[in-house]
Formats: C-alpha cells, sequence, structure tokens
C-alpha cells in the first residue's frame, strides 16, 4: 500500500482500475451495499474495489471478494460484463480532488447467504432490476450495469 500522500497525488493525477462485482441471489435480485466513503457516500452500490499495483486481475478478484463479501471467487467463477468509467467530482479523501475509475464489471451468482462486513458499506439490500433502477439512492453508475452503458 503506498503511502496516504502519495496515494493521493495518484488520486488526483491517474485513472484507478477497479473490479465491482454484481452479485445476483437465487430470487433474481441483486446485492447492493449502502457506501460510508466518498466518492458516492450514502449511495447504494456494488460491491467491489481497485487493484493493487503489480496485482494480477486474477488474484484481485480473489482478494477483493474476500474483503467485500467473505467468499474466495476465482475468474472463472465469474462473468464478464463489460469496461466501464466511472467519473466522482470528490475523492476518499478530499472534496476537491476528482476520482476517476476505470472498472471491470463482473456478474456472479451466490446462492448462499454471506457474511458481510460493515466496515465500507453499514448496510444491505437485495433489490430487482426494477427496484434499482427506480431508486434515487441507487447510484447512477449501478444503473448503468443493468441499461447497458458503459
Amino acid at each position: 500500500m503506498l503511502p496516504l500522500d502519495i496515494f493521493k497525488t495518484v488520486v488526483d493525477n491517474t485513472p484507478l482500475i477497479a473490479i465491482d462485482f454484481i452479485i445476483e441471489n437465487d430470487e433474481g435480485k441483486y446485492l447492493l451495499g449502502k457506501r460510508v466513503n466518498a466518492p458516492a457516500c450514502g449511495y447504494w452500490f456494488t460491491l467491489g474495489g481497485r487493484i493493487l499495483k503489480n496485482e494480477k486481475i486474477t488474484d484481485a478478484i480473489i482478494r477483493l471478494s474476500q474483503k467485500e463479501f467473505n467468499q474466495e471467487i476465482n475468474q472463472k467463477m465469474l462473468t464478464f460484463h463489460g469496461i466501464y468509467e466511472h467519473f466522482y467530482e470528490d475523492s476518499f479523501s478530499d472534496e476537491s480532488v476528482s476520482t476517476h475509475y476505470v472498472v471491470l464489471a463482473y456478474r456472479i451468482k451466490i446462492m448462499d447467504s454471506l457474511n458481510l462486513p460493515i466496515f465500507e458499506h453499514h448496510e444491505y439490500n437485495y433489490f430487482s432490476k426494477e427496484e434499482l433502477l427506480e431508486n434515487s439512492y441507487v447510484h447512477t453508475y449501478v444503473k448503468d450495469y443493468f441499461r447497458g452503458k458503459n
């Protein structure tokens, strides 16, 4: 991990590469968490996170699935959904620093109940496609996954 001051400079000057998991349950509903950190604080969002320097995508998927929803998922279990770009006017550390993510979105169907942590999302809910598209607290970037926009 980079020291905080260096990471702030990176966020201010370069795009970050991230993975988002579009998690569907056996009822055809999608898991979203209410974010506690900027960017997108207070919005319902898919689970995921950024890929670290020198980390292979396959390794990032395993690390992030363990961190975000306490299951070890590998790339073979996922269906690639697309590449998306997310632009935010703020960042995790500063309202005046914008954030740019290049996101690799993956779909997965998980039938088991999940043991979900509460450090980046303080609340979780499953939404039907229609419910999430209509909910004003579901972030527009999440809605793009279901509208086919990238």
